[in-house]
């Protein structure tokens, strides 16, 4: 084995089969690595606290206890702590569902050593950069953009508040998915904000605005003269974003030909310009968003699968406003009040009958929609009565005309199931375990509302 360059750091080896376990912690030591080893996943748990590692570089095929187990309880004792799986070919779907669990990375053997002196350097800098952020935030204390940003009172929204915490101290690639204008920018920003990254760069990229003739000056850069036109160098996208965040929206209009660069990019963490053969070494993380289903796409050859489980690290699903209980009030309120006061305008009112068009309406284009609607009360560009309820396509509402407490709530019940039927393909046992209702009462509801599902 060629020698790992990666800075120091205390790595606990588990390998059942010795031979190999012994290369690789004779590779780690000369590297300057304090290194310890474990036969197999149960001992690897008895060493923790006496070894204190800093890295868990497993094997994921073992008697007892597997890789995948080890990880689990692993992330239950120390969420931070990094682990980086060995597999097989054939395991690489397993090995990437880990990372979804919290694993590092993985590689597959026979694997190249440079490649993995490459990820144990990234995870013991991360594994660092965690240490001192969180020392810097028991220090200052204070909310946080999740908190700040990602705005609701919501069960779905505190829940992905905490997943976007929990997964923005991790260091794996992220893949957000959601509906148009539910807001995957945002969360992108909030993910680097509250990353060990944040002082680093946050480089955003819209992959369907790009024309596809300059896409890979765009991404890659590009040297003086490397094709017509050019003057002067110029680093891309994935350079600038070298230190911290690259977010690749829109991620599904990057045409194959192009994927297949960017998969490369991804893999080695390293990037050519266009007309240069040297190689820059790349310090990233990758946050992509997509409005489709990239599994489904890969599965019809209209994405790349290796791709997919590169950019599918770990998976965020933003849910549609229509899911969100009231939180379209809240927002609609909110975006009014702070265009009125930018604009030095009064802060207008909502009567009960806009209160009750907001609630009612689907909102189709989520909180895209909202924030327009909202701007354009809050400019007086609306009728003073009844004029939300006009512009969203129903009658005026107001004084006696207001929705009652009934049909308000059956309209939050119909959205819900909606939306939980939406995510489950129609079927009414699977929409049921979502809402945590028992099927019969899911089917008795859908009966009364009038509405039908496939079983």
């Amino acid at each position: 084995m060629n020698q790992p360059a990666s800075a120091p750091g205390r790595i606990l080896v588990v390998e059942d089969d010795r031979m190999v376990r012994r290369a690789l912690v004779e590779w780690l030591g000369i590297a300057g690595h304090t290194t310890s080893e474990a036969e197999n996943a149960s001992a690897a748990l008895g060493m923790l606290e006496a070894e204190q590692p800093d890295l868990v570089l497993s094997d994921v095929r073992m008697p007892g206890l597997s890789g995948l187990e080890l990880l689990e309880r692993l992330q239950a004792l120390d969420p931070d702590l990094p682990v980086v799986l060995i597999t097989g070919h054939g395991d690489v779907p397993l090995a990437v569902s880990a990372m979804r669990l919290g694993a590092h990375d993985f590689i597959t053997k026979p694997y190249d050593p440079d490649h993995l002196a490459a990820i144990i350097a990234r995870a013991l800098a991360h594994q660092q950069l965690r240490r001192e952020l969180k020392n810097l935030r028991e220090a200052s204390g204070g909310s946080d953009a999740c908190t700040t940003r990602l705005i609701g009172s919501s069960r779905v929204m505190e829940g992905l508040r905490q997943q976007a915490r929990k997964l923005a101290r991790l260091p794996a690639d992220v893949l957000l998915f959601g509906e148009t204008g539910t807001g995957k920018d945002v969360l992108a920003e909030c993910l680097h904000a509250v990353s060990p990254r944040s002082d680093g760069p946050f480089v955003a990229l819209n992959c369907a605005a790009i024309p596809v003739e300059l896409a890979e000056s765009e991404l890659f850069g590009h040297e003086d003269g490397a094709f017509t036109g050019t003057r002067g160098a110029r680093p891309g996208k994935f350079e600038a974003a070298h230190g911290g965040t690259i977010f690749l929206d829109e991620i599904e209009s990057m045409p194959l030909p192009l994927q297949a660069k960017v998969l490369r990019v991804l893999q080695d963490r390293q990037v050519e310009r266009l007309g240069s053969n040297r190689a820059r070494q790349l310090d990233i993380r990758v946050i992509s968003a997509t409005k489709v289903d990239l599994r489904k796409a890969s599965e019809s050859g209209q994405f790349r699968a290796d791709l997919y489980y590169r950019l599918a690290g770990a998976e965020l699903v933003l849910p549609p406003l229509r899911a969100r209980e009231s939180d379209a009030l809240l927002l609609f309120s909110l975006f009014a009040t702070q265009a009125a006061k930018a604009q030095g305008l009064d802060v207008p009112s909502l009567t009960a009958g806009d209160s009750d068009a907001i609630l009612m309406h689907a909102w189709p284009g989520n909180v895209r929609e909202l924030k327009s609607l909202a701007e354009r009360f809050a400019y007086g560009l609306l009728e003073p009565a009844g004029g939300i309820a006009r512009f969203l396509g129903g009658a005026p509402l107001a004084g006696a005309q207001t929705v009652s407490l009934t049909a308000r709530l059956e309209a939050f019940e119909r959205r819900l199931i909606e939306a939980a039927l939406a995510e489950t393909g129609g079927t009414v046992s699977a929409a049921a375990e979502r809402l945590g209702l028992p099927r019969r009462t899911l089917s008795d509801r859908l009966a009364r509302l009038g509405m039908r599902a496939r079983d």
